[in-house]
């Protein structure tokens, strides 16, 4: 893939502007107390421009976790397809941290300022945590997609929760001082998922082959030695 033309370009220039803008507002005179007319301003375009790239102030403010929500559903998609499902999500996890931890000064203070806000501001922590269930279901449905499973299948749902539990306990239960230190929050993360993989029994998350058929698939228990039928 090529690099992006001047017009993209300018766009995402534009867009990184408003996102900066409305998060350095947020911070000064709180979420709830600027508007849409203000982050245009300072950015010199008019409302109208804002609302080419955003529906909402909550959309602007979510953008930095969103971005990266995307980034890590594109790198799940494109993992070899013979990884098994925890695997795979687990390097897409660990993609989108070292993605992060190698972005330019600028964009690292961007997603720490959109931290601190989504973290002071109620509204914004429950348009986090909505659009998490959603990214999660997306997570889900391209799992499902790669092992060939339908809907009514428990595994993609218990891949995505239990990843999801080990990157809350990464990015979530670290030490005060390391909140805002991106290279000790993915130390954090990296040590939680070695955790997991250490617990779980290789291959629990690929099935053997049913008693018959019409038969259920079989899977090896995590962490016991002993199976489901």
């Amino acid at each position: 893939m090529g690099q992006p033309g001047l017009r993209e370009r300018k766009k995402q220039k534009t867009r990184l502007a408003l996102i900066d803008a409305a998060l350095d507002l947020f911070l000064e005179q709180g979420y709830e107390a600027t508007t849409v007319d203000q982050i245009a301003a300072a950015v010199d375009v008019s409302p109208r421009t804002f609302f080419r790239y955003f529906a909402t102030k909550e959309d602007v403010a979510l953008s930095p976790p969103a971005d990266g929500q995307e980034a890590m559903l594109a790198e799940l998609a494109c993992r070899p397809g013979e990884e098994p499902p925890f695997t795979a999500l687990s390097h897409a996890v660990r993609a989108m941290v070292t993605a992060l931890e190698e972005e330019d000064p600028a964009e690292r203070a961007r997603f720490l300022k959109a931290r601190e806000v989504i973290d002071n501001t109620p509204a914004l922590f429950a348009g986090s945590v909505r659009r998490m269930m959603e990214n999660e279901r997306r997570l889900i449905a391209e799992i499902a997609r790669r092992e060939g499973s339908g809907g009514d299948d428990l595994l993609p749902h218990f891949v995505v929760a239990l990843s999801t539990t080990v990157a809350r306990v990464g990015f979530e239960l670290c030490p005060p001082g390391d909140v805002d230190d991106l290279t000790a929050l993915a130390s954090r993360l990296e040590a939680t998922l070695a955790l997991a993989e250490r617990s779980l029994r290789p291959g629990w998350d690929r099935p053997r082959p049913s008693g018959g058929d019409g038969d259920p698939p079989v899977y090896l228990n995590a962490a016991v030695g002993t199976k489901r039928d």
